[in-house]
Parts: structure tokens; C-alpha cells; sequence
């Protein structure tokens, strides 16, 4: 008796729902294995989304040069990589796009966090070279969403 009652307990606590099966549904299960365009043209954007990219692009350039100099501060990509788990975790509560429009968003933000993982010390690598992974992420969002006025970072 005293072994059936935990066995009964994990039993039925392995039986739940996973707690993330509450939370509101994202649509991740359209996800594209690469980047694509919406039958050869950009995706649709809104203004949420091209306010935060705006942010980050605005973040990125004042910093571009340094990296390039490789004089950037190990505070300096801190910051950097800070801001873009920031912006991109606005992004995704604030997300209203169309599920596959989504789905390409998601590819690109992915490369957003996981350059901010390295610039944060999350994850191994140069910060440089996150902070790469993250320049490269808003050039693509800018070659697959509509944004006017985007313009691309070297």
C-alpha cells in the first residue's frame, strides 16, 4: 500500500497536460524548413513588428561600426544581445500575423536569439560572431517582410 499511493501520484501527474498546452495557441506547427516568400513576394508586416525591428535596427547600426573594428566592449555586446531578447519577446506576445507569414517571422527570430545567446554568454562563441547571426537576421527580415524604408545593415 505505502508504494501504490506514489506510484498512483506520479501516475496521474505524468497524465496531465503539459502546462505550456494553456497558453494561447502560437502557430509554430506551419513552420517552413527555410526562409521563403509569400508566392515571390515579401509577407505582410504590422506595426508592432516593424516598430521592434526598427528598434533593433537602430541598436545594430550605432554598434556596426565597433564590431567591425572588433573594439566592440564585452558590455557592449551584453547590451546588444539584452536588447534583442527584448524586442524579439515583444515581437512574439505582440504577434497578429498570418500563421505562415508567422512561420518564416519565427526562422528569423530564432537566429535573433540564438546571436543573442552568444553575446550574453547563454551560449558559446564570439559575441562578434552573434552579433553577425543577429545583422544577418534583420537583413533577411528586411528581404522577406514588407517594411518600407527598411534599409540593410553591412
Amino acid at each position: 500500500m505505502k508504494l501504490l499511493r506514489p506510484t498512483l501520484l506520479l501516475l496521474s501527474v505524468l497524465a496531465l497536460p503539459p502546462l505550456h498546452a494553456a497558453e494561447p495557441p502560437h502557430h509554430h506547427d506551419h513552420a517552413p524548413a527555410q526562409l521563403t516568400l509569400d508566392n515571390g513576394k515579401k509577407w505582410a508586416s504590422d506595426a508592432p513588428l516593424r516598430q521592434h525591428m526598427e528598434n533593433l535596427r537602430a541598436a545594430y547600426a550605432k554598434q556596426v561600426p565597433a564590431i567591425h573594428k572588433g573594439s566592440q566592449s564585452t558590455v557592449g555586446y551584453k547590451t546588444l544581445g539584452e536588447k534583442t531578447e527584448t524586442e524579439v519577446t515583444a515581437i512574439v506576445a505582440e504577434c497578429k500575423l498570418d500563421p505562415k507569414a508567422d512561420a518564416v517571422l519565427h526562422l528569423i527570430i530564432a537566429d535573433m536569439l540564438a546571436g543573442a545567446d552568444i553575446m550574453t554568454g547563454k551560449a558559446p562563441g564570439k559575441p562578434a560572431a552573434g552579433a553577425h547571426r543577429v545583422v544577418t537576421a534583420l537583413n533577411q527580415y528586411g528581404q522577406y517582410f514588407e517594411h518600407s524604408g527598411w534599409q540593410p545593415l553591412d
